[in-house]
C-alpha cells in the first residue's frame, strides 16, 4: 500500500517540476520514510501561496541557471512549460539571473531554455 502512495508521489511531482530526478526514485527504495518527509516538504514548497506555481518556477529556472545546473534547468523549464510559462517569461526570469548572476548564468539558461522550449 505504502509503494502505491510513492508511486503517486511521485507522479505528482513530475506534474510539478518535470522529470524527477533519479535521486527521488532511490530514496524512495531506500529509505521510505524519509521519502514521505521530503515529498510532504516538496508540497509545501511547490503548493500555491503568496507566490504562485509559475512565480516559484520562474525563481527556480533562474536559480538553477545562476547555478549552471543543466538537470535542475531542464527539469524546471519542463515542469514550467507544463504549467504554461511562456519562454518570454523565462527570458524574463534569466534577465534577472544575468543582473545577478553575470552574463554566464544568462547564457547558460538561454541555451537551456531554447533546448527545452523549442
Amino acid at each position: 500500500m505504502a509503494k502505491k502512495g510513492a508511486d503517486k508521489d511521485l507522479k505528482d511531482l513530475k506534474k510539478k517540476i518535470g522529470k524527477v530526478p533519479k535521486f527521488f526514485k532511490e530514496l524512495m527504495e531506500k529509505d521510505p520514510e524519509m521519502f514521505k518527509l521530503v515529498m510532504k516538504f516538496e508540497q509545501h514548497i511547490w503548493d500555491d501561496g503568496a507566490l504562485s506555481r509559475k512565480t516559484k518556477k520562474l525563481i527556480a529556472i533562474a536559480i538553477a541557471a545562476a547555478l549552471r545546473d543543466q538537470h535542475a534547468v531542464h527539469a524546471q523549464i519542463d515542469g514550467a512549460a507544463k504549467l504554461g510559462v511562456t519562454k518570454e517569461e523565462v527570458e524574463e526570469a534569466l534577465r534577472v539571473a544575468f543582473l545577478l548572476s553575470g552574463m554566464p548564468a544568462y547564457v547558460y539558461g538561454k541555451a537551456q531554455m531554447d533546448e527545452v522550449m523549442k
